[in-house]
Order: C-alpha cells, then structure tokens, then sequence
C-alpha cells in the first residue's frame, strides 16, 4: 500500500497585515480625491500643486498593493510583543500637546511632547528634557515665525519676543 501524497498546507492570509494595506488604499484614496478637490487651470494643471498629494497617493497605493500580496502569501514573520509603557508615554505626549497647543503655546506643548517622546525612549530624566525641548522647540517657533513668516500658535514664551 502507497502513501497517499501529503497536502501542501494551506496557508491562511494574514488578516492584520491586510487591515495595513487596506488603511494605505484608504489614505491613497483621501489623498486622491482631495488633489482633485484643487481647482488649478492651464499649465499649473499639470504641474502645480496637486502633483505631491497625487504622488504620494500613488505611492501609497504601491505600498497598499505590496502589502496585500504579503499577507495573501501568509507565512509572516514572527511579531514582537509590543512594549505598552513606552506606547502611552509618546500618545501621552502627543494628547498635551494638542491640549496645550492653543493655550500653551508652541514651544511649551512641543517641548512636553518632545519629553515624553524622550522618555519612551528611556532617555533622561523630565526634569532636564523638558527644558531640553522647550529650548528646541522655540527655536523652531522663531525660524517660521520670523524668518519665514509663518504663523505658529504663539503661547506666553513666544509672546515675550513677539
């Protein structure tokens, strides 16, 4: 009597990795749609600024379809278990400083956004990066403020040399 012939196994799609490039197709698609929503004539038609968002909305949609390809052929490779302190430090960070943005200003929020991040990362103690950051993010509020003339939410510290 033979053996009868082993069936390859079957692999099954990743279905997180299909949620990815499902999410990629989605942002490709918003990206699409709001280059079309520029109402651009003539020459700058072509070439103006609804070149960037059409680019990379096609380049999204690359990523999208690779994506999909690798999770139909199955076989991922193994995932690390995410590390939750660090994760909740950086959505921490960035929570106060869209809270604090309006009424903080630009460089204190971005300076406590930068701290957190610098604690997850499990560098420095707050009590130096905080200033750390401060310092870092003002320069960045003057640089567009004043020197390319862009409006940035401007708290206490930037009204002192506004």
């Amino acid at each position: 009597m033979s053996a009868a012939p082993e069936q390859p196994a079957r692999r099954r799609p990743d279905w997180p990795v299909l949620g990815i490039a499902a999410a990629l197709a989605v942002a490709a698609a918003v990206l699409f749609w709001d280059a079309s929503l520029l109402n651009v004539k003539g020459f700058a038609a072509r070439f103006g600024p609804a070149i960037f968002p059409r680019l990379i909305g096609g380049l999204l949609l690359i990523m999208a379809v690779w994506t999909a390809v690798a999770a139909w052929r199955g076989d991922p490779p193994p995932r690390e278990k995410d590390d939750l302190p660090p994760i909740l430090w950086i959505i921490g960070g960035l929570a106060a400083q869209m809270l604090l943005l309006t009424t903080a200003g630009f460089s204190i929020a971005t300076g406590l956004l930068f701290a957190a991040t610098v604690k997850a990362f499990g560098r420095g103690p707050l009590w130096q990066t905080i200033p750390i950051g401060i310092v870092f993010a003002f320069a960045v509020w003057f640089i567009f403020s004043k020197g390319l003339d862009l409006t940035l939410p401007a708290g206490p510290l930037e009204k002192l040399f506004s």
